[in-house]
């Protein structure tokens, strides 16, 4: 299965819940508050997780940045489904490519910057970022 497919796949399928369940293409991409060319679809919001976890798909558009920042309070796992670029976890560098999973631990700085063909990730955060 190619990355474009995967990425797809996961932007319109549906997710299940005990009591509930959500269908992907039902939800609305948002533009990142703070950064530029940076996209995010709340896939499972704390609402549903009691705020233990959430997820997102979060599209960067090519040669974009998601700027240095820092989580305080969450754990963070990306998990590169579409794309390329590169990211930076506190000093070390780390290319992104498919198949590519980093985890950030909680009050650590980081950043991604996508590549000429823009970069799709899934971010995990443990508890919930929203």
């Amino acid at each position: 299965m190619q990355p474009e497919e995967i990425s797809a796949l996961i932007s319109n399928g549906s997710i299940e819940y005990l009591n509930d369940s959500t269908n992907c293409s039902d939800l609305n991409w948002n533009p990142h508050p703070a950064f530029e060319g940076v996209s995010l679809k709340h896939l499972i919001t704390g609402s549903k997780t009691d705020g233990q976890l959430s997820c997102h798909i979060v599209r960067i558009d090519p040669g974009c940045t998601l700027e240095t920042h820092t989580h305080e309070n969450q754990w963070e796992l990306h998990e590169v489904i579409k794309g390329s670029g590169e990211a930076k976890l506190a000093e070390k560098n780390v290319s992104y490519h498919p198949g590519r999973t980093t985890i950030i631990p909680k009050g650590k700085t980081h950043s991604v910057k996508a590549g000429s063909e823009g970069l799709v990730l899934l971010a995990k955060f443990f508890p919930a970022l929203v």
